[in-house]
């Protein structure tokens, strides 16, 4: 659930604090006070778009955080987990968005991109806008509400999947079929290729050896004319280093007899003749070992030129002639796939037996729930002024597709003597939001979502009906945390929470102020909303029994 809220230099905010509290939370004020700017820094932190110039006038920079409860939250925990974000029952999502329109994020602490906030969202936060409910119109809301409601989300997932594996076998056996001579061509091109990869013996650690054999072979005279010319200064001519450092340590030696301090350089010098003994011997081995060999370097030539042979005839480079062999045995393996006589064939009919039974296991259970919430919805109706109102889910068989085997469309009847239509034909806006909000109160408890935001979804309600949206609010914040902006009293004397907006004028400033409301605060305002600008003693006794107090 949603704890806390804090804006900086938002907008016309400058800070703010604000604690949510479990169940259901009302926001009211005066037109233009700044109700939806509560949603659109909610809405920002949670990884939303940035359309225009945020940060309050005079400021550099916008700061929003939204610290969540997810000791419940599973689905959020494990995204936290696959993205490797440390988290315990505490998440906090801050968003920092500059005069220059730049932004940045942070979850717990750790640099995010607004893609990472905005799925991680998605599983802390719904948010209903006052045209929502016109989602509802759409043929894949109203699947998605029914799989939802059945519980058969993940198994429609799979059927989809499932799906585009058949989809895609079915097209290579068509094209197979239809190309098959270009095929073969292709297959006895690509065999060619192989073959003639594999005969190179080419690998990357093999070609860097070659090419520091060739250099060393291809140099071959100089390495030895290079060495004995070493070995001659260092030991073997009559001026040589070994024999001037031997006189050198031989006359330090009978100084040191004379001033001790010299130890050192004679140590010094004792070392160096040593490491060029050393050096000495290693040099005589190498060129011990060391000789020319013409034949060789031929052999290796040649297996350099037949690599860039290879790479030209292919447009390759040498160091992608490995990735290029699998590529061609990968190709090589998916054509003699077709060119096995009904293998295709079979491993696409396998698919559609899979597919199949998914499908008919997804169409009982939306079958199921069809009927259960046709019934539920059917009678949320009654009690929002839709009398004699009916709501049906129907589903009608098709042609196998992504979405399973059946079309799904939500009709409704407004009254009694009706055959139910589709939604979208005989739905007016008024309609369109209480069986919106019907279908919210009535599959809460199968969402995952723990915090529902309603920005203003009952525009066109009124009276009786108004104080019936009120309780089923009411009954939606017994599942779920949820929080309404609203202008009708009836609505919000059934919140357990209640936060007024207000809009001040400092310096010659406007800002906005929201603070939660003690009993008597609240009475006062509903009164405004009942009665606008001149609140009367009678207006008050009304918002008293509103509230029951």
């Amino acid at each position: 659930m949603l704890q806390v809220l804090s804006i900086r230099d938002f907008i016309i905010v400058d800070s703010l604090d604000l604690e949510f509290e479990n169940g259901f939370t009302t926001l009211t004020g005066e037109t233009g006070a700044g109700k939806s700017i509560l949603i659109d820094a909610l809405s920002l932190a949670l990884g939303a778009r940035n359309d225009g110039l945020i940060a309050r006038a005079g400021t550099d920079k916008a700061d929003i955080s939204a610290t969540f409860s997810i000791d419940q939250n599973v689905a959020a925990k494990n995204w936290l987990s696959e993205n490797e974000i440390e988290a315990d029952d505490a998440l906090m999502l801050r968003r920092v968005i500059y005069a220059d329109g730049r932004s940045r994020g942070f979850i717990n602490g750790a640099s995010a991109t607004v893609n990472q906030m905005k799925e991680l969202g998605e599983f802390l936060v719904d948010i209903y806008s006052q045209n929502a409910h016109h989602s509802l119109l759409k043929p894949s809301t109203q699947r998605q509400i029914l799989d939802d409601f059945a519980g058969s989300s993940t198994l429609a997932n799979q059927v989809a999947k499932q799906y585009k594996t058949w989809a895609q076998l079915n097209s290579q056996r068509i094209d197979a079929e239809k190309n098959a001579a270009a095929y073969a061509d292709e297959l006895a091109e690509l065999r060619d290729q192989t073959r003639e990869l594999q005969q190179l013996n080419f690998s990357l650690e093999d070609w860097q050896e070659t090419q520091l054999e060739h250099h060393r072979l291809a140099n071959g005279a100089s390495l030895l004319t290079g060495l004995e010319t070493c070995i001659a200064l260092l030991d073997e001519n009559d001026m040589n280093a070994s024999a001037m450092l031997a006189q050198v340590q031989q006359k330090l030696t009978a100084l040191v007899e004379f001033d001790g301090q010299l130890k050192e350089a004679a140590d010094g010098v004792d070392s160096a003749l040593i490491q060029l003994e050393e050096a000495s011997r290693a040099l005589n081995r190498y060129l011990q070992k060391a000789e020319l060999d013409p034949a060789r370097l031929i052999e290796v030539e040649n297996h350099i030129q037949a690599v860039h042979n290879i790479s030209r005839k292919y447009r390759s480079k040498p160091e992608e002639l490995p990735d290029l062999l699998v590529v061609c045995q990968v190709r090589m393996a998916e054509l003699e796939g077709f060119a096995n006589d009904g293998a295709l064939a079979k491993q696409e009919a396998e698919a559609l037996k899979i597919y199949q039974d998914l499908a008919k296991q997804l169409s009982q259970k939306r079958q199921d729930a069809a009927k259960i919430l046709s019934q539920k919805i059917s009678a949320e109706m009654q009690r929002l002024s839709l009398s004699g109102g009916k709501f049906d889910v129907a589903l009608t068989a098709c042609e196998p597709s992504v979405n399973g085997l059946e079309t799904i469309e939500f009709l409704v009847a407004g009254h009694a003597g009706v055959e139910p239509r589709p939604l979208n034909k005989v739905a007016s806006g008024g309609e369109l939001s209480r069986i919106s909000l019907a279908l919210h109160v009535t599959t809460a408890s199968q969402g995952s979502v723990p915090c529902m935001i309603f920005d203003e979804v009952d525009v066109g309600i009124g009276g009786g009906v108004a104080e019936v949206v009120g309780q089923l609010l009411k009954q939606l914040g017994a599942e779920r945390q949820v929080l309404v902006i609203t202008h009708l009293p009836q609505v919000a004397s059934q919140a357990t929470q209640h936060l007024q907006v207000s809009k001040t004028q400092s310096n010659g400033a406007t800002l906005s102020h929201i603070q939660a409301l003690s009993v008597a605060e609240r009475v006062e305002e509903i009164a405004r909303m009942l009665g606008g600008l001149n609140i009367t003693e009678t207006t008050r006794i009304h918002a008293k029994e509103m509230l029951n107090v």
